[in-house]
């Protein structure tokens, strides 16, 4: 049986992040909605309360009894989880003088509690509350604190109950990462056996089980999470998997070619679709963003279905789906906020069960599965890419000729972060063709062409993004490269704004 933690969700924006730490324990946890505790499942072994962006005395704030859970697993709460804990037991909780965000430092605490052992003098740690503990119930015993915050850190007398109003799961927690090992090893009990290797072995047999001889359909997209799911799959059922790669005609330069013959090189049973002619002309004359996915999406579902169809006896389709698709399908209070971004919609029109073996993992967890797996590098690196393709990077209408354009320019800055040493250092990069046209001159003549921006990112988890700073000779060339080489492009800008306030992608 696989122990675990769980993280009570109360609607943080860390929420995710406090699984990601507790997985890098080496350690299983699942995110569920603060009111969906699973009582009757043996494998527990502790519980987390995430943060909130309500006031624990709001009327609209999340309120759950926890006297079921109390005494049976320990339970830390974090920031929101922690005021909300000392709240409901008798404590004071009221606004901040003003909002406690940003660095502190923990100026003292006792060494000798279980959550804060090995931790060093003047522990940094990052705050973001705008209410504050003012008081804590009898029973409960401060300790650490802050020059401005008294009850950063509590513990109620005699039991395994522990509050923090702080972040232990951010960054800037320097030994962050440190106190949650106490909570989920030293306290918990975890055996820290949760591995890649221990999540193919479990994952193929339960696979074996739940597919049996059935056959199984499966639209790989070039990416990393289709691309895994596709080798566990083959790892477990073989030639019972047929996969399906459909080319919209906005695939990166040779990309199609390429990823089929590295699919092929991994032992899949792919089909390639070329269906670029069929997208081309239904994205005609469409400028919207919006209707633009939509086309996409609905042309490549019927697509996917044709060629499934004829595959006699399919009764599975496998997806990537990864557990932030799962926990962003659904919010706290179960209402949907974003569907699945694999194929929506095609288990309804094929009649298909849904098959989803990487839908436990986070996307550094998908990674470490496919090097397990044996799966080349460059796979595994592989930058997100839209599923729209080129299409949400051609700011107006589509055409062949501007998606060779694009492939041409983006092909050589890809390449060139390669050529550089730089593709690792960035989370996504791609370049933008803007329905613009410059004055430029080459040669002795004047020209009228267009214009390119670049962009590049890093970021953890896309959620925020930093432009990249490149260095200045590397820009220089691949500026020089793309408007040398590039017939129709006579000018390259660099977008260096981040998100928030901007997106990632520019559509």
């Amino acid at each position: 049986m696989q122990e675990k933690i769980i993280i009570l969700d109360f609607g943080s924006q860390t929420t995710q992040l406090i699984g990601r730490r507790v997985r890098e324990l080496n350690t299983y946890c699942e995110i569920l909605p603060y009111n969906k505790f699973p009582h009757d499942d043996p494998s527990v072994i502790g519980v987390i309360l995430s943060g909130s962006p309500f006031s624990v005395y709001d009327e609209k704030a999340f309120k759950v009894d926890l006297s079921e859970i109390r005494g049976k697993y320990p339970i830390l709460g974090i920031c929101y989880g922690a005021q909300y804990i000392a709240y409901t037991n008798g404590g004071t909780v009221e606004p901040a003088g003003s909002r406690e965000y940003g660095r502190e430092h923990l100026e003292k605490f006792d060494n000798s509690n279980p959550l804060l052992h090995g931790l060093p003098e003047r522990s940094q740690v990052w705050m973001s509350h705008g209410d504050t503990i003012t008081s804590l119930p009898d029973n409960f015993k401060i300790i650490a604190s802050t020059e401005k915050v008294d009850n950063a850190a509590y513990q109620i007398e005699g039991e395994k109950v522990w509050g923090v109003q702080f972040h232990p799961e951010v960054f800037h927690s320097t030994d962050g990462t440190k106190l949650l090992k106490n909570f989920v090893v030293d306290i918990c009990g975890s055996r820290q056996d949760w591995s890649a290797a221990s999540f193919i072995e479990s994952t193929v047999a339960s696979l074996k089980e739940q597919l049996g001889d059935d056959k199984v359909v499966l639209g790989l997209s070039g990416g990393v999470d289709s691309s895994v799911a596709a080798v566990l799959l083959n790892k477990a059922i073989g030639k019972n998997l047929t996969c399906i790669f459909v080319d919209h005609g906005m695939l990166r330069k040779n990309e199609f070619k390429n990823v089929l013959h590295d699919y092929e090189c991994l032992g899949l049973n792919v089909i390639g679709v070329d269906a670029s002619e069929k997208f081309f002309s239904e994205l005609a004359g469409v400028t919207d963003p919006e209707r633009k996915r939509k086309i996409i999406g609905k042309g490549f579902i019927d697509v996917f279905d044709e060629e499934a169809h004829k595959i006699k006896d399919v009764k599975w389709l496998a997806q990537g789906t990864i557990y932030p698709d799962c926990i962003e399908s659904l919010s706290i209070t179960g209402t949907t906020i974003k569907s699945h971004h694999n194929v929506g919609g095609l288990p309804e029109k094929m009649n298909l069960r849904l098959c989803e073996p990487l839908r436990l993992l986070f996307k550094d967890e998908v990674r470490a599965v496919g090097r397990e797996l044996g799966m080349p590098e460059h796979l595994i690196k592989r930058h997100p890419f839209p599923g729209p393709g080129l299409a949400v990077r051609i700011l107006g209408d589509i055409t062949p000729e501007k998606v060779r354009i694009l492939q041409d320019a983006d092909d050589i800055f890809i390449q060139g972060l390669r050529d550089w040493g730089l593709y690792d250092q960035v989370w996504q990069a791609g370049v933008v063709l803007l329905p613009v046209q410059s004055v430029g001159v080459m040669g002795d003549e004047r020209t009228y062409e267009r214009a390119v921006a670049l962009r590049a990112v890093t970021s953890t988890d896309a959620m925020t993004a930093d432009w990249a700073h490149l260095p200045y000779d590397f820009m220089a060339k691949v500026s020089n490269d793309i408007i040398r080489k590039v017939r129709g492009v006579n000018r390259v800008c660099y977008d260096i704004s981040s998100k928030p306030p901007a997106t990632i992608e520019w559509e």
